[in-house]
């Protein structure tokens, strides 16, 4: 099997072109290639198929083997290794691509002649409980449709979460501590986990260094922390512009690296950052 591997801000994941091969039991392939110790290592893998409905089709897979509704730093790299191994041509102006989570468009940015990073529309931010999904007493589904500053009890730790669905579900919270400081290997999972969220979590803490500027960490879904999130760092954007923190434009700034999130309040939030090959 031939397989690329590529990072965004450092979210690595293994590409393979599926397109001419018979149906795999992919969560389990993306287990064991994900590995750190026996396999190739990567936060998942990330597939290359046809489509009825757009330019391809983009299937991801977690590191347990689960399967992601959408991932941003990937599909950054999927236009790029689309675009770089002639699966659509290089002349396109941009890669329209089918996910879990709807059809995205992404637009890829140059150096030269090489993809670095790439802009990806990522679809209006959803907020309803039933689209997270988040399990709240009825009395607040029904008469709140936007959820912020919820709070939670994981272990000994009080948390004020914001939910926002960007076609996975996310629950964020703004701390004043250095992100560096706040235990998320322990707390992470917790979240992840906990019984308000029945198909799990992506959750992100988040500092406020300043108000065009984020530092956050993310405990992924499936992964636990990783070094970026496409989907995540859009889910901060959104929250942080809700709660009167920033304004449309906001660098998050990540341990792998930044991405800079747009969004007006209104319509479609927009994802730009890099986009690497591995080896």
């Amino acid at each position: 099997m031939e397989f690329t591997k590529m990072h965004g801000a450092g979210n690595d994941y293994v590409y393979v072109d599926a397109r001419a091969m018979p149906e795999h039991d992919w969560g389990q392939l993306s287990q064991a290639i994900s590995d750190r110790h026996f396999g190739v290592g990567s936060d998942g893998l990330i597939l290359v198929m046809d489509s009825d409905v757009a330019d391809l089709k983009m299937r991801m897979f977690n590191v347990d083997g689960s399967e992601g509704e959408m991932c941003g730093n990937g599909i950054r790299c999927f236009a790029k290794y689309a675009i770089e191994r002639g699966i659509v041509p290089r002349s396109v102006g941009e890669v329209t691509i089918d996910t879990m989570a709807g059809v995205r468009t992404v637009v890829p940015r140059y150096d030269g002649s090489e993809i670095n990073a790439a802009r990806v529309s990522m679809g209006k931010p959803r907020f309803a409980p039933s689209d997270i999904p988040v399990n709240l007493d009825p009395a607040i589904s029904l008469n709140r449709q936007t959820i912020i500053n919820y709070a939670i009890h994981p272990g000994d730790f009080r948390l004020f979460l914001t939910f926002v669905s960007m076609g996975n579900p996310h629950a964020v919270t703004f701390i004043d501590q250095p992100v560096e400081e706040f235990p998320l290997h322990n707390i992470g999972p917790l979240v992840e986990r906990h019984p308000i969220f029945p198909k799990r979590v992506n959750f992100e803490v988040v500092n406020i260094r300043d108000d065009g500027n984020l530092d956050a960490r993310v405990w992924e879904r499936g992964s636990g922390e990783t070094m970026a999130c496409g989907t995540g760092a859009c889910a901060i954007g959104v929250a942080s512009r809700l709660l009167g923190h920033t304004g449309d434009r906001v660098a998050v700034h990540l341990p792998g690296g930044t991405l800079t999130i747009d969004w007006d309040g209104t319509d479609e939030v927009y994802l730009e950052g890099p986009a690497g090959r591995g080896f």
